[in-house]
């Protein structure tokens, strides 16, 4: 070590537990609290989130809200932590969670507004009211500001945020990275354990401006993992903008119960290296997409693997995209689907649209139930045709009817097909087991057809939550992980082998 540099060591860490001993609770009683209080100490509290707005705060200070206390009036962090040392705001006491109710007074009852290493835990959010425009539960913002690193989401219970269902980016959770002027990102940003239940329009929504090909300027360990939502007036889940990011083992139902247009159940755009692993997506309402998982367009390899798709009125999986272009766009290149298990999903159960290209779609368990008559594989025109789509050692097991075949006409949000896939170019099947009844099926030489099916009995009965009693939510997510796991290793006859996230390397330059 070079001589200096062992004391200046000491003083940095000196320096640093210097600033963690300056670090200060606030307390904050919407009951017993007064704003002429110093809220230091927990017998003389705050009485108003507002009051908090004219306290600078530290890296490592603390916020805590009491117990059984509403408000009516947004909390809003403006002020950054540290690394080791984030501002964090969270619940003390026994009773019910401290409650923010920001319907009428507020578009947010949470904001972090361009602010670093801030955690936000334990809370109950409400934003109702007639309609009015956008509304979240809690909008993380950065907008201008370069890095914004190390945000923590967690233990939220928010419902009832009613906002517009004319645009995506609102909702339950919403982060969105904006830099018209200045390039802006987040970096370390995770949503877990949060219950999101009647919200419009977006569950949890990412939002970024920077993803056009001039533009690109990814947001870098994004984690989306075990949250629980459920009565979304639009999609359930949707990063934008992002690099590497892991959406794990999160609960999406009823998903597109009120938004116009075309909504899935848990999907990524404008994305690289998405992973999308171990999550249910059920009944999504909606029969415009419709389907419980979804590639979209500007993105390259994302992989969806070990999900549960089951009972989504417009099926399992959707690919797609427009036309390329070098603008903002270019395309859909490289999505990997295997070791899915979709169950009675509805009208289509893998939807290949636009020009997407170079796609692996393997080891995917497939049930159609008796009654049920479904698109299989149909390819769909969105300014072109796919191109380059493997199918490969899946099991189609159909009690009902399975057709194939590409779009030749639309009735609403249903297409009309015929046999064959052509213009799409280069679909090919190799391998696969075509179970009971199926329509124009593909030509594969090495699969196997067998005409006599009949669906066994199994255990389908997934975990069940009531989001109206958020007590119990840890242990709920326990059961439903264990179950999930349990199915997927008898339906895929192998033990479940979860992947890493990565980012795109040096060598994958956008282009």
């Amino acid at each position: 070590m070079r001589p200096g540099r062992g004391l200046k060591l000491i003083a940095a860490a000196l320096s640093l537990t210097a600033a963690h001993a300056r670090a200060e609770t606030y307390h904050v009683n919407a009951i017993t609290g007064d704003d002429r209080f110093d809220g230091r100490v927990a017998t003389q509290p705050f009485r108003s989130l507002a009051r908090l707005g004219s306290v600078k705060l530290k890296p490592g200070d603390r916020i805590l809200l009491a117990a059984g206390s509403v408000w009516k009036e947004p909390l809003t962090i403006t002020q950054s932590g540290s690394r080791g040392a984030p501002i964090v705001v969270g619940p003390t006491g026994s009773g019910a969670r401290p409650r923010i109710d920001a319907g009428g007074v507020s578009p947010h009852a949470v904001a972090i507004l361009n602010a670093s290493y801030v955690t936000v835990s334990g809370l109950e959010l409400t934003n109702d009211g007639p309609p009015a425009g956008s509304r979240y539960g809690v909008l993380v913002s950065a907008e201008n500001v370069g890095v914004v690193r190390g945000i923590r989401i967690s233990d939220m219970y928010i419902h009832d945020v009613r906002g517009t269902n004319d645009r995506k980016d609102n909702g339950g959770i919403v982060f969105q990275a904006l830099g018209p002027r200045f390039p802006t990102r987040f970096d370390d940003l995770a949503i877990e354990r949060n219950i999101i239940w009647r919200v419009d329009r977006s569950g949890i929504a990412g939002i970024s401006d920077q993803v056009t090909a001039a533009r690109w300027y990814p947001s870098y360990d994004i984690v989306i993992r075990d949250n629980y939502l459920e009565d979304i007036g639009g999609d359930g889940i949707v990063p934008r903008g992002t690099d590497g990011a892991l959406i794990e083992h999160n609960i999406v139902r009823y998903a597109a119960g009120r938004a116009p247009g075309y909504s899935a159940g848990i999907w990524q755009w404008s994305t690289d290296h998405s992973l999308i692993q171990l999550n249910e997506a059920a009944y999504t309402r909606t029969r415009y997409d419709g389907q419980g998982f979804d590639s979209d367009f500007n993105s390259r390899r994302t992989t969806i693997a070990y999900n549960y798709s089951h009972d989504n009125a417009g099926g399992f999986l959707l690919i797609c995209s427009p036309k390329a272009n070098d603008k903002d766009n270019i395309g859909n290149r490289g999505t990997v689907v295997r070791h899915n298990v979709s169950q009675n999903d509805g009208t289509r159960i893998f939807q290949l649209s636009g020009t997407i290209s170079d796609a692996l779609i393997e080891k995917n368990v497939i049930h159609v139930a008796k009654g049920m008559d479904v698109q299989m594989v149909v390819a769909t025109e969105w300014q072109g045709w796919a191109s380059d789509v493997r199918f490969r050692n899946n099991r189609f097991a159909v009690a009902g009817t399975a057709r194939y075949g590409s779009e030749i006409g639309r009735q609403g949000p249903d297409y009309l097909i015929s046999a064959g896939f052509s213009p799409a170019q280069f679909i090919r099947f190799t391998g696969n087991d075509y179970l009971g009844a199926h329509v124009d099926p593909p030509r594969d030489e090495v699969g196997l057809m067998k005409a006599d099916y009949k669906a066994p009995s199994l255990d389908w009965a997934v975990p069940t939550f009531d989001p109206a009693k958020p007590d119990g939510f840890a242990d709920y997510l326990a059961r439903h992980r264990q179950w999930m796991l349990a199915m997927l290793e008898r339906e895929l006859g192998a033990p479940v082998k979860l992947l890493t996230p990565r980012r795109a390397s040096v060598f994958e330059a956008r282009r």
